[in-house]
């Protein structure tokens, strides 16, 4: 029995040939990334995000909208949550 649905790389070559939609995703792919990075390795140390909450000294439900990429965090907050993780964060411009 085949799986219903659509790949993500079926839909995301699709959508990047529209160059408005391209443009957007273009921009937001930083944040992006970033947030799979801090989930990961969040993941990775099974850590909760009650638990990094407490060790960022914030709320869950600020972390949660963080992840979900519904929140545009400060420089200071992203440090915050970097250092919490025992990670750097490291910025270059290219």
């Amino acid at each position: 029995m085949s799986k219903a649905g659509v790949k993500f790389e079926e839909v995301h070559s699709r959508l990047m040939k529209d160059e408005e939609f391209k443009a957007e995703y273009e921009k937001l792919k930083p944040r992006y990334e970033l947030i799979a990075q801090i989930i990961d390795i969040r993941s990775q140390l099974n850590i909760t995000q009650e638990e990094l909450a407490q060790r960022v000294g914030t709320q869950k439900s600020n972390i949660s909208r963080f992840e979900s990429g519904s929140y545009n965090p400060t420089l200071d907050f992203i440090t915050k949550v970097a250092h919490s993780l025992g990670k750097e964060i490291h910025i270059s411009l290219d």
